[in-house]
């Protein structure tokens, strides 16, 4: 069984570490929002280290910093320690986190404990939404590094301007991913808070678009009174989010002219968007992006208008979002397959980021498309069934390779299968077939693609171990 989040608040949390410096333990300290927490705590002269089952680069990194991280659960690595921070993917069994509870030692959740820490910078911009938010984050902290404003920044994805999930900046600006899983999100403070979109998802977790606008709608009211919302007024269940919200409204919306910042004039060239960026009608800059994907627009006008509303200008914004390379397992690159075909990588686990993907896959000139796809947890499967068979008979010259479901924290109780979902995308007329292990996967790929295609590797499980095994 799973943790779930604490909400002591970043005043408890500050009592507990007040007085000096402070033996921090992070169990789950490889995790890509956890990583940046214990380095942040590491350098406000605490004594941080770790546990995770797995070395990764984040864990090496981490050691490399002076930060001991364990691969064996103890609870001898808890001794003396005056908090535990903890993620709440983590089994309530877990040896350091049952020894500190029962010592008595404080354990705060992930969510609980990043709230605390950037309750201390000035400007506090958080992006939520189902979608786009690495992609938002990542594009902010481009911007405003750029402009010369040093953010503290924490990513759900690798960011290729500082190759890291996090960077530590100065104590001005804090830009955060605020995910709704679990409302986590409900422990932040934010001062400007973005909605990017608001749809089903999480269903283990959500069982109502009533519960998930409510959610929304508590995280924008984190803001207080003085705080701006910063909302896409395309999306209808976004608005209705936002609906009765007390500080400033600001809106945002691709080719929606009635919105204060406004994206138009779309071409796209090779799968890569450019428009005109406007502010209240009047054009503030041109960007021209290098990532692939329509969706991107969103992304883009929704980082610059935060950007604007902290005082940085349409030439700095333009600048940066035109140089910016993307991130990690967003339509990555990543080389060439054994039989020549181009290697692309994408983190899509949903109906609207898998159509959106493959969309944006269509425009960018190759011959051929195979699409392999990993389904993410049982609930999410069945619930958002139909939406998956839809998005993944979209694929256009090309073919969909499914492989099975990634449990993630669950059982199979649902009866729902990735042959269940290739027979339905077989009905709808596309290729499709269900292909296990990894290693058949990449043999099939490898004897039917050639210099020409496009091998798309998607989802958000541990799909990407098929890569290394087709080059």
């Amino acid at each position: 069984m799973a943790l779930k989040n604490t909400h002591l608040g970043a005043a408890a949390i500050g009592e507990i570490l007040s007085g000096g410096s402070k033996k921090i333990f992070f169990a789950g300290i490889g995790g890509i929002s956890m990583c940046s927490l214990a380095r942040v705590s590491q350098l406000r002269g605490h004594s941080v280290s770790g546990y995770d089952r797995a070395r990764s680069d984040i864990t090496r990194q981490l050691e490399a910093c002076g930060i001991p991280v364990y691969n064996k659960e103890d609870p001898t690595h808890v001794t003396g320690c005056d908090l535990l921070v903890y993620t709440v993917a983590m089994p309530a069994d877990n040896a350091e986190y049952a020894a500190a509870s029962a010592a008595g030692i404080p354990c705060v959740s992930r969510a609980d404990y990043l709230g605390y820490l950037m309750s201390g910078y000035d400007c506090r911009i958080g992006v939520s939404g189902m979608h786009g938010k690495s992609t938002t984050t990542s594009m902010l902290e481009k911007i405003f590094s750029d402009a010369g404003r040093n953010p503290t920044v924490s990513c759900g994805a690798k960011m290729a301007s500082v190759h890291s999930t996090h960077k530590i900046g100065g104590e001005e600006y804090f830009i955060f991913e605020a995910c709704e899983y679990m409302d986590s999100f409900l422990d932040f403070y934010p001062t400007i808070a973005i909605i990017l979109n608001i749809e089903m998802d999480h269903v283990d977790y959500f069982h109502s678009m009533e519960q998930i606008h409510t959610s929304f709608h508590k995280f924008l009211e984190r803001t207080g009174p003085s705080g701006i919302a910063l909302v896409n007024c395309a999306d209808a269940d976004v608005m209705q989010a936002a609906a009765g919200y007390g500080g400033r409204l600001v809106t945002f919306g691709v080719e929606t002219p009635e919105a204060d910042y406004c994206a138009d004039a779309i071409t796209l060239e090779k799968g890569c968007a450019r428009f005109v960026l406007r502010h209240s009608g009047t054009p503030l800059c041109t960007v021209s992006l290098r990532i692939p994907g329509a969706h991107a627009v969103c992304d883009a006008l929704a980082a610059g208008a935060a950007a604007h509303l902290c005082g940085i200008c349409g030439e700095e914004i333009s600048r940066a979002l035109d140089a910016f390379h993307g991130l990690s397992r967003r339509m990555e690159p990543c080389g060439t397959a054994a039989c020549g075909a181009a290697i692309y990588s994408d983190y899509a686990h949903h109906p609207t980021e898998v159509a959106a993907t493959l969309s944006a896959a269509a425009q960018m000139g190759y011959r051929r498309i195979y699409c392999v796809f990993q389904p993410h947890t049982y609930s999410r499967t069945s619930r958002l069934f139909d939406g998956f068979a839809k998005a993944l008979s979209g694929i256009k010259d090309g073919e969909v390779v499914l492989a099975p479901i990634y449990s993630a924290r669950e059982t199979d109780t649902l009866g729902v299968s990735s042959q269940r979902l290739a027979d339905a995308i077989a009905k709808n007329g596309a290729v499709c077939r269900c292909i296990d292990p990894f290693a058949d996967i990449a043999a099939y790929l490898n004897s039917h693609g050639k210099k020409e295609d496009m091998f798309l590797i998607m989802g958000a499980g541990d799909i990407t171990k098929v890569i290394p095994l087709l080059q």
